[in-house]
């Protein structure tokens, strides 16, 4: 007796389909289970015979085989309980074969027949769209996050009989629907807002800009200078995710965490690890591969407080994200890739005591000391940073001032038409969303100058002794800053204002 079903398996957040084969032989009772399956997976007969049993149906007391192809790639959690119960049942005749090459089932399953919730639910119904399946059957607290790529029919189940009597038709069950739509609705932030940062114009407007297209900034400045709050209320200046970006980052999630809850997340992530966080937390790992804060900040905010204080080698490994938007990670028996597109934002003293660059305050740290705690932070990650800003100290006139800034709305309302351009732009580009994610041949195309443009980014180069990405850096802050202005070229003042973020020559004394 044989039967063959279908469930899903995860890589990184890419799903696999996965063949259940079971084979019942008349011999002593005996299960075998496999194709590289996890001692998660290998547990399931218990739960199976448990699960099978509370449901009503007869357990097989023979020899019972199951494969799990392809056998090459390794299988991992308990969502296959679901999927394994019904290849014994489809095997012992309970179940109408026929309709089970169409489906596809994902399930942790009770001892008392109960379906629970799985993670990864999200990224497995992205992926329908390339499965030949048409239904997917899921744990009804999962149906929802399943509903929403729209790619197939889902399934709500509560039990392992509901499944069974959906496979045989006798089921009243309707599938679940989502109107991915609604999720958008009454999604402006609340709460903290820019017009409670006192002064600090120019560091409002160089937020303003990396907000625009998605740059990464660091925050030079002492305590108390307003840093945090100014990297906390950045997220309200950040336009909304789009549809496909809110699916890419809440995929992440489900991998991360059970998202039933959560359903689609629409507002943009904002992740603050603390400086003692390792480097398999910030970038992913560990004995099961799981997605870091870079991955979890993907199409978000990735902020680092007191950066000089992480320790080097954590840092070290932001680089290949900074530059590839993505994350891999190699084990003996596979590689994982994560998305890991962010917006960096780093704060930072300019010296171990906070105030070699305060007019109030005297210095107490010694040139070596200055030289060592910024040599923490190595030459090639800072040139990943777009754009390094001052942050001085707040005068009192400033902070005494009753008169409101301007508001968080106001400011999103730029970056939102910044964006809308740049969305036109690149609507030919999958890969590309902003000006911070432009290649090579995007730069040629859409960040063309004028003689006097490059004749005055050539004397910064020369005078600066910037690197080539700097220059391509360069070029793409100045292109959201005239996304800003919505002017059609870049001109002369925009590549100045750019040139400035990225002159650290003001902080030679210390660098």
């Amino acid at each position: 007796m044989f039967s063959r079903c279908y469930s899903a398996g995860l890589q990184g957040i890419n799903a696999y389909e996965v063949s259940i084969e079971t084979r019942l032989d008349r011999s002593l009772p005996k299960y075998f289970i496999v194709g590289l399956a996890e001692k998660a997976v290998k547990e399931s007969y218990s739960r199976l015979y448990s699960a099978i049993k509370s449901s009503g149906y007869r357990m097989p007391g023979c020899k019972i085989t199951q494969n799990l192809a392809p056998a090459d790639i390794p299988k991992e959690g308990t969502g296959f309980d679901l999927s394994l119960a019904i290849g014994v049942l489809a095997a012992g005749d309970d179940i109408d074969c026929s309709r089970l090459d169409d489906m596809i089932f994902i399930g942790e399953l009770a001892l008392d027949g109960r379906v629970r919730p799985s993670k990864g639910i999200l990224p497995i119904a992205i992926g329908m769209k390339r499965f030949q399946q048409k239904h997917l059957i899921v744990p009804r607290a999962n149906a929802q996050e399943a509903a929403m790529p729209g790619y197939c029919t889902v399934w709500g189940v509560d039990t392992l009989r509901d499944a069974v009597e959906i496979i045989n038709g006798t089921s009243k069950a309707s599938p679940v629907s989502v109107d991915v739509n609604s999720y958008f609705e009454h999604n402006d932030p609340q709460g903290a807002d820019f017009s409670e940062v006192k002064g600090q114009a120019h560091v409002k407007r160089a937020l303003e800009v990396a907000a625009a297209g998605g740059h990464n900034i660091v925050l030079i400045g002492p305590p108390g200078s307003g840093k945090s709050m100014l990297a906390k209320r950045f997220p309200t200046i950040l336009p909304n995710l789009t549809l496909e970006e809110a699916m890419e980052t809440t995929a992440i999630y489900s991998v991360y965490e059970d998202i039933s809850d959560t359903s689609l997340i629409t507002r943009r992530p904002f992740r603050s690890p603390h400086h003692t966080v390792s480097d398999s937390a910030l970038v992913g790992g560990g004995r099961i591969p799981r997605p870091g804060e870079v991955s979890l900040a993907h199409n978000g905010v990735l902020f680092l407080d007191e950066f000089p204080e992480f320790k080097k080698n954590v840092l070290e490994v932001l680089r290949q994200p900074l530059e590839d938007g993505q994350v891999t990670i190699s084990r003996a028996l596979t590689s994982l890739t994560y998305p890991a597109k962010f917006m960096l934002i780093a704060a930072m003293n300019p010296c171990p005591c906070g105030y070699a660059t305060d007019p109030q305050h005297d210095c107490t740290c010694s040139i070596g000391q200055i030289q060592h705690y910024l040599g923490r932070i190595s030459g090639p990650l800072l040139d990943r940073i777009d754009i390094h800003v001052d942050v001085p100290p707040v005068s009192y006139e400033e902070i005494s001032d009753q008169e409101e800034s301007e508001r968080s709305e106001s400011i999103r309302a730029r970056v939102h038409a910044a964006r809308k351009i740049q969305t036109e732009r690149f609507r030919n580009c999958p890969e590309v969303h902003c000006n911070a994610h432009m290649g090579p041949r995007d730069i040629k195309r859409y960040c063309a100058l004028s003689k006097e443009s490059r004749e005055l980014l050539k004397i910064a180069i020369v005078r600066l002794g910037l690197s080539a990405r700097a220059y391509t850096r360069i070029l793409k802050v100045a292109r959201s800053i005239a996304d800003l202005e919505a002017a059609e070229s870049i001109q002369t003042t925009h590549i100045s204002e750019a040139i400035h973020y990225r002159n650290l020559d003001r902080h030679k004394d210390l660098y």
